[in-house]
Parts: C-alpha cells; sequence; structure tokens
C-alpha cells in the first residue's frame, strides 16, 4: 500500500530532544501538590495549639513587658526610657546586678567543674548509676522545699542549725580545756574590790604585793552554767600565800537559799574552775598566769616585789563559740550558691557522664599505652573530648542563674535580703513585693531577657552544631 505524506514520521529539529508524551488533562504532578499541600495542613493543625500556647504564655508577655516598661506605675503616662534610666540609677538595682554578676561567674563554673570532677571519678566504679541517681535525686525536690531546708541547716544556733553544730563540735573538739567562760558573770553591785575594763575584763582596784591573799567573787552564774567538778572553795580560801606568790580563790558570792555574807567565802559557796587569772605589773606587763583550780584557787608564782594588780582577762567572759554567720551579710551569697549547687550537681554530673560513656575508649586505651599518666589523659584527652558536653553544661547553667528567685527569697532572713538580692527577686520586689511600679519592673524583666537571650543563643547553636 503506498504511504502518503501525512503518515510518514518527521524528525525532529536539529538539537531539540524528544519530550514525553502529552500527560492527560490535570498533569501527573497535581496528586503530588495535592499530597504535599495536604501534609502541611496536617503539620499546621497540630501545630497550632503549640503555636497559640507559646504566643499566649512568651510572646505576649515579651510584647507586653516591652510596652509596659515605657509607662510610669500607674500605667496611664507615658514616660519613654525614664523607667531605665532610673533603674541604673537605684542603689538597689546595681546591687541586684553586682550579685548576679557573682552568680554567673561562679555558680556554672563550680557546677560545671564539680560534675567533671564526680562523672569521671565514678566512671569506674561498679555502682556508679546509683550514686549518680542519688546525686540526682535533688532534682525532684522543689526550690521552695529546698530553701526552707537550707535555711534550717544555716541557723545561727547550733541547737538547729546543723552546719553549725558541726562547726561548733569540731571548735569544742580542738580547742583548749585549760580556761572556761562565764558570760554572764558579774560583780556584785556595790563591790568596790573589782572594776571592769572596757575590753570586758574584771582588775582589782588596789594594788597588793607577794605574800597575800585576794579572794575574787563574783555573781550573775545560773546554777545550769556551773561546771560539775565546782567544789567548795572555802578551803581554799583559808590558804596563805607563800614568799613571791599571790593566792586566792575565784568564787561564785552567792549562797543556795539566802544567808551569808557578801565577799566573804562562805562554806557552800563554790568555785568557779577553769578561769584564767593574771598578776599585772605597774606598766601593765602580765608577770604570771594561773588557772583556777575545781575549787576556785590559783597561785601565781614567781613574783619579784612590788604592786600588783589581780586580774581576771576578758577571755573568761567572753560568749561561747555560737558557729559561723551563715544568713550574716558577707557569707549570705555564697550559702545561697551553696544550697543551689546541692540541687544541679546532679543534673551536670548525669549529663556529663553521659558524654563521657560516649566518648571513644580506644583513644584514652592509645594514650596510656603511651605512657601518658590520668592526670595527662585528663587534661589533653578526655576534657578537649568532652568540651562539647562542658559547653552546654555551663552555659545551660548560666541561664539559670540568671533566673534564680526562689532561693534568694525563702533563704535570705528580711534584714540582710538585700545583700543577697539578685535581678529577678528585685523585678518582683519592686512591681509586687511593696514597690508597686510595674513600669520598673516590666523594665527590669526587659533587661533580664536581653541578658538571657545571648547565652538562649548560644546554646541553640551548640545543639544544632551537634545534631549537624
Amino acid at each position: 500500500m503506498p504511504v502518503t505524506t501525512s503518515e510518514v514520521p518527521t524528525a525532529p529539529p536539529v538539537g531539540t530532544r524528544p519530550g514525553p508524551p502529552d500527560a492527560p488533562s490535570g498533569g501527573a504532578g497535581a496528586p503530588r501538590r495535592r499530597a504535599v499541600r495536604r501534609r502541611r495542613q496536617i503539620a499546621a493543625v497540630f501545630l497550632l495549639p503549640a503555636l497559640l500556647l507559646l504566643g499566649a504564655l512568651v510572646a505576649y508577655p515579651i510584647v507586653f513587658s516591652v510596652i509596659r516598661s515605657l509607662y510610669d506605675a500607674s500605667g496611664n503616662r507615658f514616660v519613654g526610657v525614664d523607667n531605665y534610666s532610673q533603674m541604673f540609677q537605684d542603689p538597689a538595682t546595681l546591687r541586684a546586678i553586682r550579685n548576679s554578676a557573682i552568680w554567673v561567674v561562679f555558680a556554672p563554673a563550680l557546677l560545671t567543674g564539680l560534675g567533671l570532677v564526680l562523672a569521671v571519678l565514678t566512671e569506674k566504679i561498679r555502682w556508679k548509676t546509683a550514686f549518680r541517681l542519688l546525686m540526682f535525686m535533688p532534682m525532684a525536690i522543689s526550690f521552695l522545699a529546698a530553701g526552707i531546708i537550707f535555711r534550717l541547716a544555716y541557723e545561727q544556733d547550733p541547737q538547729r542549725g546543723v552546719l553549725n553544730a558541726v562547726t561548733v563540735g569540731i571548735h569544742d573538739t580542738f580547742r583548749s580545756e585549760a580556761t572556761a567562760s562565764f558570760p554572764s558573770a558579774k560583780t556584785r553591785i556595790g563591790d568596790t574590790q573589782l572594776a571592769k575594763a572596757k575590753d570586758g575584763s574584771y582588775t582589782t582596784t588596789r594594788r597588793t604585793g607577794p605574800g597575800s591573799t585576794v579572794n575574787l567573787g563574783l555573781v550573775g552564774v545560773a546554777p545550769t552554767e556551773m561546771p560539775k567538778q565546782a567544789a567548795p572553795a572555802a578551803r581554799a580560801a583559808k590558804a596563805t600565800a607563800g614568799h613571791g606568790e599571790l593566792r586566792g580563790v575565784v568564787f561564785l558570792d552567792f549562797t543556795p537559799g539566802g544567808g551569808g555574807k557578801p565577799g566573804v567565802v562562805d562554806r557552800t559557796e563554790r568555785g568557779l574552775p577553769r578561769l584564767a587569772v593574771e598578776a599585772v605589773g605597774p606598766h601593765g606587763k602580765v608577770a604570771a598566769r594561773a588557772t583556777t583550780g575545781p575549787d576556785g584557787a590559783y597561785r601565781l608564782t614567781g613574783l619579784t616585789s612590788g604592786a600588783y594588780t589581780v586580774r581576771l582577762p576578758a577571755e573568761d567572759f567572753a560568749p561561747p563559740y555560737q558557729g559561723v554567720s551563715w544568713l550574716g551579710p558577707a557569707l549570705i551569697t555564697p550559702a545561697i550558691i551553696g544550697a543551689y549547687t546541692w540541687i544541679w550537681t546532679g543534673f551536670s554530673l548525669v549529663l556529663i557522664g553521659a558524654g563521657l560513656s560516649a566518648m571513644p575508649r580506644d583513644v584514652l586505651e592509645a594514650a596510656r599505652m603511651d605512657g601518658a599518666g590520668e592526670w595527662q589523659v585528663f587534661r589533653r584527652i578526655t576534657v578537649p573530648l568532652l568540651a562539647p558536653t562542658l559547653g552546654v553544661v555551663f552555659v545551660t547553667m548560666v541561664i539559670n542563674v540568671m533566673k534564680v528567685f526562689d532561693l534568694v527569697y525563702i533563704i535570705a532572713p528580711g534584714p540582710v535580703q538585700q545583700d543577697a538580692n539578685v535581678l529577678a527577686l528585685q523585678m518582683w520586689l519592686v512591681s509586687f513585693g511593696g514597690g508597686n511600679n510595674q513600669g520598673l519592673g516590666s523594665a527590669l524583666g526587659v533587661l533580664l531577657l536581653l541578658l538571657v537571650v545571648p547565652a538562649m543563643a548560644l546554646n541553640i547553636r551548640r545543639f544544632r552544631r551537634s545534631q549537624s
């Protein structure tokens, strides 16, 4: 059959590619586009509740705080940046900024270093999981409960504060038992034998020479404060002094049940044991020193001829050691940082321990086989390989300490709260704790946000880098 010209296939022009056959109406890409659009719609539906919650709890408060910081305390008058200028002129705010800087410098470094040391030390022990669990347990305690616990632990009274109970126990164990102290002791009203000096000591008003007996009576010592070894002083008071010595008794000039004569050692009156007694020469130099026995007797020997005064030094009347003032102005911030460290050490330990478990062991073993010591392995291999984990822990702690509020508010007593003040607490005090100036409080909140944002950005960058 002859072939017509219209039936002969024509070749495509030179330089062109044959294309696919014409797609049916709608094209093959339409279903794919509809599937992609459907997946995006489903993702948007699932993200919408989270986005609404994030906007209500994060975005809206931030925007509102920025706007509110531009108005006065009543919120009716626009003041611009006056709140920000006032903020940096307020001594309380400057003190809060200084304390927050102390927190940022010391607390994250302490927690990161402590977590690193504990993680390395517990790496090769069998019960490391139990130890890490035990260290992590304070994280389960709220800051309110932890603050109450440490407020009691830091109490000045050793009968209530466990830290001062330990401190006083250690002090009393190592202190000298040669002398005692009677803080409430004093002279009887109208007594002209002893005079109290400015430093708290008592000195005889008259000078006497060697070979004399000087009995010193005191009152004001409660029966519960008398040592058990205190013995009657009447017999020792009758002893005579030898050549070149002064002697006598220091006694409680009080007869139980009444009776007795003031200034005279009666039969039932007891001596005050373990008190220091000094013989003071004309120029104020101590010529001899002795300690009273159970009956209050003392002997000052080796004295040359001359006139001396007998002195009971101030240490005889010093109050007993009560421990360290943990909640005082000088130590309140370190004390609160210590409580914060107790809570968050477990977090840094677990995080650094996880990084340590993922570390390649062949590198460590190769270093040891090459003759590296444990300190060299730790310093040159372990720490550099853990640097990303240590950075995450450090930056996370920086963010947390910038927001610390509960512990400072609970642990610091009212009189020293300003000495421990931080930015978050200052923001609350200015806004709701009596200041009633929410404009200034909002400005403090914005400042706190601006200080936290760089650390958060650095942490997010580290997370993204670790994922990549």
